[in-house]
């Protein structure tokens, strides 16, 4: 077997590419590949056309993929501009260290979700009625630029009123908080996403709804030509994206046009009341609008644009700001407010993250700090939302801590990925155990209240009882047992409880310990001896 080759006298500004290849290897020496490496760098998420990436990747495939590599080999295939890049995905110095464990978590409720057929697909016009119910699909993006996607996720879909939430903030972006709020509220309406009414200012209660994001199409660049305000929003959205352009649904277009008649009266309504900018062309500001909903993405896009929302208005594939973070944070608190059509408090209320829905199925989920998630499912609930998009957002906050208010109370079944799990156990035994060694019986209760494992062990496979009885706290023990914590767990020396108070000389441990230890056995039940026949 071909031994790892070690690197002599590493220049020091290069000394974490001898770390990177001797970790791609193991203890016993197994030879580093070409295809290993491509095969790390998925497993930590980015894809093969991950632009930060792009040569390095392409130098790895194109080796052959049996070759070993030797140390200079694998430092020669690492772009001089991607040096940065590489390390942090294959040190795991990432948003999400252990990508590949989240995504089977995501796999698995992307799964479970597929059962849910109730619904029906929207039928106001023919294009989004004739869409196959059963199209799904899922994309991941996060922070440091992870991806993951599943299901149909090549196929393209109108983004519909998911379009809202861009066009606040690049609006947003062309002019301040108040020149933007002196023309639209920020209110739920507790009212239809269409409803022919305005809040008591006589302004769209919100950018979420109709009213409120024909306003918004009003803001942006409105003495420019409509065929150039056209393309600058697409190019907004193209960044957004990390570089892939969005397409466009003529068929749609047309077809919202025709059937606008209630957004026609909207705009109508909103002008009889003052509502819009001096000189506002309703005809091309509701021509916009229908344009903007009429995009269509697929959800490796939208994800990478929830994701450029999650970053606070930076692209984690291009590292390029595309809107101000203040836009961002204000366009968040909407979406988390108002996102959800008529079910947008019970979303806030149960789901707890900032999202946006749209009637042809999309759903886009931004968790702040982490990743943003694209769903596309054409089936809709009474309120308009994506069936399976809904119950995708119910089973994730289950699962992960990403409610908003999540870090509020200690629930131990909730994973954060952010921090890894060797991470996890090892605060979790570490509290424990020094909470048990100082005798603190207030942080021990805390911990015995969240559900927190209290025959956990560390890495030398001590808990907390051996702590509690090597220096001698007697109540820290009594708490533990009452807690019903193991009596007799063996660290790596074989060492119970009991051997280490003795060893101590911790006497009223020891007549604890096996007080409890006999208690136990009197407790269990006695087997029936069978009597002679």
């Amino acid at each position: 077997m071909t031994a790892i080759e070690p690197i002599a006298s590493p220049d020091p500004g290069q000394a974490w590419i001898a770390r990177l290849y001797r970790s791609l290897g193991s203890e016993s020496g197994t030879p580093v590949r070409a295809c290993d490496v491509v095969e790390r760098f998925k497993e930590a998420g980015f894809p093969d056309d991950d632009p930060r990436l792009r040569s390095t990747l392409l130098n790895f495939r194109q080796a052959p993929s049996d070759e070993v590599l030797t140390a200079e080999s694998f430092a020669g295939k690492i772009a001089p501009d991607e040096m940065s890049m590489v390390q942090r995905a294959l040190s795991g110095a990432l948003v999400i260290p252990d990508f590949q464990g989240f995504g089977e978590h995501v796999r698995a409720m992307f799964e479970e979700c597929r059962e849910e057929r109730s619904g029906q697909v929207a039928s106001y016009i023919p294009q989004l009625a004739r869409v196959d119910e059963e199209k799904y699909a899922l994309g991941l993006c996060t922070i440091s630029g992870q991806q993951l996607s599943l299901g149909d996720d090549q196929d393209h879909y109108c983004v519909q009123s998911t379009c809202k939430p861009i066009n606040y903030a690049v609006a947003r972006d062309l002019a301040d908080r108040d020149t933007v709020h002196h023309h639209v509220g920020r209110e739920p309406s507790g009212r239809s996403f269409n409803e022919l009414m305005l809040n008591p200012q006589g302004l769209p209660h919100n950018p979420m709804i109709n009213a409120g994001a024909i306003m918004c199409s009003s803001l942006i660049n409105p003495q420019t030509p409509l065929a150039d305000r056209f393309d600058f929003i697409m190019d907004k959205w193209q960044q957004l994206a990390g570089g892939r352009r969005p397409a466009f649904d003529n068929a749609v277009y047309l077809s919202e046009k025709a059937t606008a008649d209630r957004n026609f009266a909207l705009a109508y309504f909103m002008r009889e009341n003052n509502a819009f900018p001096a000189n506002t062309n309703l005809a091309e500001t509701l021509d916009f609008y229908f344009q903007c909903c009429s995009m269509t993405v697929d959800v490796r896009q939208m994800a990478v644009i929830a994701a450029t929302l999650a970053n606070g208005g930076i692209c984690p594939v291009t590292n390029q700001r595309v809107l101000r973070s203040e836009t961002v944070k204000d366009c968040l608190s909407l979406m988390y407010s108002c996102g959800m059509y008529d079910f947008s408090g019970e979303y806030a209320f149960t789901v707890g993250i900032p999202a946006k829905s749209g009637v042809s199925g999309a759903l886009m989920l931004v968790v702040p700090g982490v990743c943003g998630i694209a769903i596309w499912s054409p089936r809709l609930d009474r309120c308009g939302n994506s069936v399976r998009g809904v119950s995708f957002s119910q089973k994730l906050v289950k699962k992960f801590a990403f409610h908003s208010y999540a870090n509020m109370v200690e629930d131990h079944s909730l994973i954060n990925p952010t921090v890894s799990e060797v991470v996890r156990t090892a605060d979790a035994s570490g509290y424990l155990c020094a909470a048990a060694a100082s005798g603190d019986l207030s942080e021990l209760r805390r911990l015995i209240a969240t559900g927190a494992d209290i025959s956990r062990s560390d890495y030398d496979g001590r808990t907390a009882l051996h702590l509690a009885a090597c220096e001698g706290q007697v109540e820290a023990a009594r708490l533990l047992i009452g807690a019903g914590c193991d009596l007799e767990p063996r660290d790596r020396w074989g060492n119970t409880p009991l051997d280490d108070a003795k060893r101590e000389k911790r006497y009223d441990i020891v007549a604890l310990l096996r007080s409890e230890a006999l208690d136990k056995r009197n407790a269990a039940p006695k087997k029936r001896v069978a009597s002679a026949a």
